[in-house]
């Protein structure tokens, strides 16, 4: 375990919670540990040893990756949270360690909150790289790379770059993977909060899952 993990291990072990742990793990389809921890909690102690202090930028990738190797679901969540508490200090080069992180110990709850708090944020900050590396994951074999391609735009609102959503969405509209068909109807979702007559226009003019239109439409109807 590296170094600066360790107070934050301890602090994990402490209010560990085994009851709550079978709870959480099925609700990751028991495919992760879990130190059974409530999120407001895990965030509390997480905050807390953060406030400490950051390592240093440079340490970042091996901390990261230490986090993934370990067993609790609870240390993904801090790895990301980590990421984003040295946004001051990001660079071009933090893509390969955001890559990195979509590709192993994927499921939709660390890709989301990364797409929310790394990839979204990443391409605002690194424009020029936007296009190549998302249509790059649109077309890969990866469905959580291709997840995320469909979702980085979605706390972008009225900036949301609506032909890249229309491209990869297109490009994706005829996979019969449940993560993918939620993604597309997230993603429009998301967006008709702030365009809702495109949203619709959209779901009328293309073909799409029904997953996919009735998550596109929710907010809409109301």
């Amino acid at each position: 375990m590296h170094a600066y993990l360790l107070s934050l291990n301890a602090a994990f072990q402490e209010q560990a919670d085994s009851e709550k742990a079978l709870a959480i793990r099925a609700y990751l389809r028991n495919q992760f540990e879990t130190f059974g921890l409530p999120t407001p909690l895990r965030r509390h102690i997480t905050n807390q040893h953060m406030k400490k202090g950051l390592p240093d930028y440079k340490t970042l990738p091996a901390i990261v990756k230490a986090c993934w190797r370990l067993p609790q679901r609870e240390w993904q969540y801090f790895a990301i949270e980590l990421v984003v508490a040295e946004k001051k200090n990001w660079d071009k080069p933090l893509i390969r360690l955001i890559e990195f992180m979509i590709t192993h110990k994927s499921w939709w709850d660390s890709v989301d909150h990364i797409a929310s708090e790394l990839t979204g944020p990443y391409f605002t900050l690194f424009p020029g790289n936007t296009e190549s590396l998302t249509r790059k994951w649109n077309q890969s074999n990866n469905i959580w790379l291709q997840r995320s391609s469909i979702m980085f735009q979605k706390s972008y609102k009225v900036k949301t770059n609506t032909i890249l959503l229309s491209r990869y969405i297109l490009n994706q509209a005829g996979s019969k993977e449940f993560f993918i068909q939620k993604a597309i109807g997230w993603s429009l979702r998301e967006f008709s909060k702030s365009n809702p007559a495109w949203v619709i226009q959209f779901v009328k003019q293309h073909k799409l899952s029904s997953l996919s239109k009735k998550e596109a439409l929710k907010r809409v109807k109301k």
